[in-house]
C-alpha cells in the first residue's frame, strides 16, 4: 500500500499502476475505521483496479463547540486495516493540503436538502461535507466512489451533487454495518460509556419496531414516528433530536409511508450524538 500525503504523492501513487489498471475506486472516511469504513473498501475492490482511501479530519463539517479536537484519531490503526483490506493507495492530507490558501471562500451547497434533518441541527455541516467531497473527487478523479448508508442524509446529498454538477462518477452506497447487538457502527461510538452503550441499542430496536409496523400495514407517518419516538423514551440516557419519515430523495416529509420512505432519527445518547435509519419494506 502506498501512503500519500500530498496531491502529486496522491497522483503520482494513482498513475504508479500503470495503463492496464485503469478503474479506480475511492472510498472518504475521516479515519478512526471501522468494520463499515472497510466493508466500503471491499465494495469498491468488487468493481475497481485501484482502491484510494482518504483520511481526512474535516474541519467544515463541524461546528462551534463540536468534537473536532477530541475526535478519534490512530492513522497507524487505520494504515493497518486499511491495507488488510486490500487499499493500493491511502492519502492522508494535512489541512494545509486540502485548504491550501487557509480560508475557504468557494463552498458547495445545496441548502434545500441541507438545512433539514441534520442540517436544521448543524448550520454548514454538511456545505463543509460537500465541498471536501468535491475536492476529494477532483483530486483522485476516481470512476467510483463509496459511501455508507447510515450517513444517509450525506449520502443524498453526494448523489445530488454528482448529478446536478455532472461529475463523471458512479456513487456507490454501502449498506449499514451494525454491532452483534444492533448498533450502528461509528466512530463516534467510542465516546460510550458502559450504561450508555447499553441504552444506545434502543436505536435499531426503534427503528425495527417500526419496520414491523409498517410491514404489518401501518401506512399513516405519524404513528411511524410515534412507534420510534416512544420506544426511545424507554432508555434513561437517550435524548431524541428527531425522528422523520421522509423522500428517499428530496427528503421531504411524508405523511403517508411507502416502500424506499426513509425513516431517520439522531438522538444524544448522553452527550454524544449518534444518527440512524431504515429504509421501509413491505417485506425483509
Amino acid at each position: 500500500m502506498i501512503r500519500a500525503t500530498t496531491r502529486s504523492d496522491l497522483r503520482d501513487a494513482i498513475a504508479s499502476f500503470g495503463p492496464t489498471r485503469t478503474r479506480t475506486g475511492l472510498v472518504p472516511t475521516m479515519g478512526y475505521l471501522h468494520e463499515g469504513h472497510l466493508s466500503l473498501i471491499d465494495l469498491v475492490r468488487e468493481s475497481c483496479d485501484v482502491t484510494v482511501v482518504s483520511i481526512f479530519v474535516n474541519p467544515l463539517q463541524f461546528g462551534p463547540g463540536e468534537d473536532l479536537d477530541r475526535y478519534p484519531r490512530d492513522l497507524e490503526r487505520d494504515a493497518t486495516l486499511a491495507a488488510g483490506r486490500g487499499t493500493d493507495v491511502l492519502f492522508v492530507p494535512a489541512r494545509e493540503v486540502m485548504y491550501p490558501a487557509g480560508e475557504v471562500e468557494v463552498f458547495v451547497d445545496a441548502p434545500r436538502l441541507a438545512d433539514r434533518l441534520c442540517g436544521a441541527f448543524r448550520p454548514g455541516h454538511f456545505r463543509g461535507v460537500l465541498t471536501v467531497v468535491a475536492k476529494l473527487l477532483n483530486l483522485a478523479r476516481p470512476d467510483v466512489a463509496a459511501f455508507g448508508q447510515k450517513d444517509y442524509q450525506q449520502l443524498a446529498l453526494i448523489r445530488r451533487m454528482v448529478r446536478d454538477l455532472d461529475v463523471p462518477v458512479e456513487i456507490l452506497a454501502g449498506p449499514i454495518i451494525r454491532e452483534p447487538d444492533g448498533l450502528a457502527m461509528s466512530s463516534r461510538n467510542v465516546y460510550l460509556d458502559g450504561d450508555e452503550r447499553r441504552d444506545a441499542r434502543v436505536l435499531n430496536r426503534a427503528l425495527t419496531d417500526a419496520q414491523a409496523a409498517y410491514a404489518a400495514g401501518t401506512r399513516d407517518a405519524a404513528d411511524l414516528v410515534r412507534i420510534v419516538r416512544e420506544r426511545l423514551d424507554t432508555a434513561e440516557r437517550v435524548s431524541t433530536q428527531y425522528v422523520e419519515l421522509v423522500g428517499p430523495e428530496d427528503l421531504e416529509p411524508v405523511a403517508t409511508a411507502f416502500d424506499g420512505a426513509v425513516l431517520a432519527i439522531a438522538v444524544h445518547v448522553g452527550a454524544t450524538r449518534l444518527i440512524d435509519n431504515r429504509t421501509l419494506r413491505e417485506a425483509e
